[in-house]
């Protein structure tokens, strides 16, 4: 690379190596674009239920695995770490090591592939990769609620949860650019005979203000969520892992920035498009124990983690078995 440092270039370490629909697994080369593989699963009326960001953007697998990046239907599903069910990795003394399997119970052993998730390329390089998969949703609706406040948001998504719909996905973003006014989006997935129903019963919750969205609509709330298409250019996208009783508190840091905000996730994770110092919302984290994640824009140095980062013995363990010699 141009600042000296050696770049391992996997760009050529891409398709679909096994795909068994009945079985529900796929295996991919690290480098296989997300929109290869989503369109392969699609045909089979199968998905990758985690939800996997940026898609259109040209995401990996592997890239995705790495990062730790999953979408809004984490809240129903679970997140990447829960459908990869092995892998294949190459060390930092060049040693190929597998992980897991290619059958869902195939669980002996470490697992070591769940450890890669979120490792941002620290603790090997990502060659090859398992995955259960789902089939997909028949029918999806969207039910959105405007709020005047942050605080009146929150108590829907309390409420909601207290009341245990089946839910795909519980989201709270910014109403336009306006400083105030929020909507909670929430999302239906199913068989479609019985959805009408649920919507029904979703929609008294809410209240009159609810507002359904079909089809189309749907789709296209989601995926935009899903490419992060609400973050202007320019802006850096921070995630960060939260919970919903200090988002309050963590909405008084992202707004003093003055960017765009979305607590996805039912609250426990919060996004935030920051175009203001760095520093800042470092400091501001670290206040709040709380770590940032750089998703989208200008890298940071030394890594991709702003606040309260902390030192994981574990992690450190397993870096000094996988790369005694630090060259990741």
């Amino acid at each position: 690379a141009d600042d000296g440092v050696p770049v391992c270039d996997l760009s050529a370490l891409k398709g679909i190596v096994e795909y068994t629909p009945e079985e529900c697994t796929f295996t991919a080369l690290a480098a296989t674009p997300l929109a290869d593989i989503t369109h392969l699963l699609a045909r089979h009326g199968q998905w990758l239920p985690c939800d996997p960001p940026l898609i259109e953007a040209g995401a990996t697998i592997g890239g995705t695995v790495a990062s730790g990046l999953n979408g809004s239907c984490r809240y129903r599903f679970g997140g990447i770490r829960d459908f990869i069910i092995g892998a294949r990795i190459v060390d930092g003394s060049g040693r190929v090591a597998a992980s897991g399997g290619k059958v869902v119970k195939n669980a002996a052993g470490f697992l070591l592939h769940q450890a890669m998730v979120g490792s941002c390329g620290r603790l090997g390089v990502l060659a090859e990769l398992t995955f259960k998969v789902f089939p997909m949703a028949e029918a999806s609706a969207t039910v959105s609620m405007t709020t005047r406040t942050m605080g009146e948001a929150l108590e829907a998504v309390a409420g909601l949860q207290r009341a245990r719909f089946d839910l795909d996905a519980l989201d709270v973003v910014q109403a336009g650019d306006a400083p105030s006014g929020w909507i909670v989006l929430v999302r239906l997935g199913g068989f479609r005979e019985a959805l009408a129903a649920r919507l029904d019963s979703l929609c008294a919750a809410l209240g009159p203000a609810a507002n359904v969205r079909h089809d189309e609509q749907d789709a296209m709330v989601w995926r935009e969520a899903r490419e992060f298409a609400w973050v202007p250019d320019g802006a850096r996208l921070v995630r960060i892992p939260t919970t919903l009783p200090i988002v309050p508190r963590v909405e008084s840091l992202l707004a003093s920035g003055g960017g765009r905000r979305r607590y996805a996730v039912a609250g426990n994770v919060a996004l935030a498009a920051w175009s203001g110092p760095i520093d800042v919302l470092d400091a501001g984290l670290r206040d709040l124990g709380l770590v940032g994640q750089l998703v989208l824009g200008e890298p940071l140095a030394p890594g991709p983690f702003i606040g309260a980062v902390t030192t994981n013995v574990f992690a450190d363990r397993l870096r000094g078995v996988l790369d005694p010699d630090g060259r990741f």
